[in-house]
C-alpha cells in the first residue's frame, strides 16, 4: 500500500552516494518531525505553576520522561523482533497516539493534564529503533547515522523555537503550544514516513562488509547479551552518565538560558545546537572511510572520550569566567553529543561487524537507552525531591563535573575489554584454521 515502485526501482540502480543521501535525508526528515511531537513544551516555562509544591514544568519532563523510559523497556523485545513489512505503518500509529495526548493535554485542566505526557512519550520512544532499522548493516551507515542523529541536535532547538515562536508571535498558551506545533509538522513527517519506506533492504555487498542483520528472539537476545557481558556493563554505564546530562542540557534548555541571562531570545536555541550540529555530522562522517571494522571501533571509544573531556573543560572555563554563557553550551553540547551520538547508532554497528555476529543495532541500542532514561529520571527525582536548591544552570554545571572523569575511565576500560576479546577471538579463529589445513595436508 505505501510502495511506490519508480522510486523503489530508481533506488536499486541508483549510484552507492546517491542511495546513501537519499537514505539519511529521509531519516533525518523523519526524526526531525517526530521531535515536534515530543520538544515543543519544554520550551515553555509554565511560570507560577506548582504541584504537591514542585514545578509543574517539573512534573510534565518527568511524566513524559517516565514513559519514554518504559518504551524503551518495551522495545527491547519490540524493536529486536519487528519484521521490515510493518514499520512504516507503526511509525504512523505511535506519532498519532503522541498528538492524540498531546490535544488531550491542550484540553483537561492541570494538573489533572500531567498523566498525558506520559501517553505522548512512551509511543515515542519505539520511534528511533523503527527508523535507523531502514539504515543499518550499510556500507555507509556511519554517514546515514550521523545524518539522522544529528536530528536530537538540530531538530531539538528547531521545534522549540517553534513553539516559543507560537506562544510569543501566535499568541497561543502554554497548553496548547506542543498540540499545535505538531499540527505543523504532521503532513511533513508523514510524507518522510512514505519515503523511507521505500528505502530496500541492504544488498549483498553490505552484508558481506557489515554482517547479516536479522528479527532477535529471546534466546538470540541472551546468548549476545552473555557474549559480552562485561565490556556491554562499561558501555551502558558510560551512556547512562551521558543520557543523564544530555536530557538535563535538552529539556531543561529554556530554564538554564533564563538562569544565564537569555530566556527572552527564542533564536538562542538555534544558535548553539546549528554549530554542534555541523560539527558532529562532520566528525562522524569522516568514520565511514574507515572500512576496519575494529579500528573504527576503536576510534568510536576515543570519540566519546574526547567527548567527556570537551565537557569537562568547557565547564571548568565557564566556571572560572574564561568563556562566555554562549560558547559554554555550545562545548558542552558538542562534548555530551560526541559522547551521546555515537551509541545511538554508529557504536553498535561496529560492534555488530567487528565480532560478525548476526543480530541487529535496536536490540542492544534499547537496552542501553532503557537504562539511560532510567537514570535520567533518577537524576530529575533527586533534583527536585532530595531538598537540594540549585538552580538548573549549577545544578548541570556541578553535575557535568562529577560524572565525566568517571565516564571517561569506563570508557577506557571498555576499549581494554574489547581489544582482547577481539585478539581472543581471532586467536581462536587462527587456531582452527590451522587445524583445518593440517588435517587437510
Amino acid at each position: 500500500m505505501l510502495n511506490i515502485p519508480w522510486i523503489q526501482k530508481r533506488l536499486q540502480k541508483a549510484h552507492h552516494l546517491t542511495f546513501s543521501l537519499y537514505a539519511a535525508l529521509v531519516a533525518f526528515g523523519t526524526y526531525s518531525c517526530m521531535y515536534a511531537f515530543r520538544k515543543p513544551f519544554t520550551s515553555g516555562i509554565f511560570e507560577g505553576i506548582t504541584f504537591l509544591g514542585i514545578d509543574y514544568k517539573i512534573w510534565l519532563v518527568i511524566t513524559q520522561t517516565i514513559g519514554y523510559a518504559c518504551s524503551k523497556f518495551y522495545g527491547i523485545r519490540f524493536i529486536a523482533e519487528m519484521k521490515g513489512h510493518s514499520r512504516a505503518r507503526n511509525i504512523m500509529i505511535l506519532i498519532l497516539i503522541s498528538w492524540i495526548s498531546l490535544l488531550c493535554f491542550a484540553i483537561v485542566p492541570s494538573p489533572y493534564n500531567i498523566i498525558f505526557l506520559f501517553f505522548n512519550g512512551f509511543p515515542l520512544g519505539m520511534i528511533w529503533g523503527l527508523v535507523f532499522s531502514y539504515l543499518e548493516g550499510r556500507r555507509s551507515t556511519e554517514f546515514m547515522g550521523a545524518v539522522l542523529s544529528i536530528s536530537f541536535i538540530f531538530s531539538s532547538g528547531f521545534v522549540k523555537s517553534v513553539g516559543k515562536m507560537a506562544v510569543v508571535n501566535w499568541h497561543v498558551t502554554e497548553f496548547w503550544m506542543p498540540f499545535i506545533t505538531g499540527l505543523v509538522f504532521i503532513v511533513p513527517i508523514l510524507i518522510f514516513i512514505l519515503l523511507l519506506e521505500q528505502i530496500p533492504p541492504p544488498s549483498v555487498a553490505d552484508e558481506q562488509l557489515r554482517t547479516k542483520r536479522a528479527p532477535m528472539n529471546k534466546q538470540d537476545r541472551k546468548s549476545f547479551l552473555q557474549m559480552f557481558l562485561p565490556g556491554l556493563i562499561l558501555l551502558i554505564a558510560s551512556y547512562i552518565l551521558l543520557t543523564m546530562l544530555r536530557d538535563m542540557r535538552d529539556n531543561f534548555a529554556a530554564d538554564i538560558w533564563k538562569d544565564l541571562g537569555y530566556g527572552a531570545q527564542a533564536g538562542i536555541f538555534m544558535q548553539t545546537e546549528v554549530p554542534v550540529s555541523i560539527a558532529i555530522i562532520a566528525i562522524m562522517s569522516l568514520l565511514v572511510f574507515v572500512k576496519n571494522n575494529f579500528h573504527a571501533f576503536m576510534l568510536n571509544h576515543l570519540i566519546v572520550i574526547a567527548g567527556f573531556m570537551i565537557a569537562l573543560v568547557s565547564t571548568l572555563l565557564f566556571k572560572q569566567h574564561r568563556i562566555d554563557p554562549v560558547w559554554w553550551m555550545t562545548l558542552t553540547g558538542l562534548g555530551l553529543y560526541m559522547g551521546y551520538i555515537p551509541f545511538n547508532c554508529i557504536f553498535f554497528e561496529r560492534l555488530i561487524a567487528v565480532f560478525k555476529y548476526v543480530s541487529n543495532v535496536g536490540f542492544i541500542i534499547y537496552v542501553a537507552d532503557s537504562f539511560g532514561y532510567l537514570g535520567s529520571v533518577g537524576v530529575m527525582l533527586f533534583k527536585n525531591f532530595s531538598g537540594v536548591s540549585l538552580s538548573w544552570s549549577q545544578f548541570f554545571m556541578d553535575a557535568v563535573l562529577s560524572v565525566s572523569v568517571t565516564g571517561i575511565v569506563m570508557m577506557i576500560a571498555s576499549s581494554w575489554y574489547f581489544k582482547k576479546k577481539y585478539e581472543a577471538v581471532n586467536n581462536k579463529n587462527d587456531v582452527t584454521v590451522s587445524g583445518e589445513v593440517q588435517m587437510a595436508a
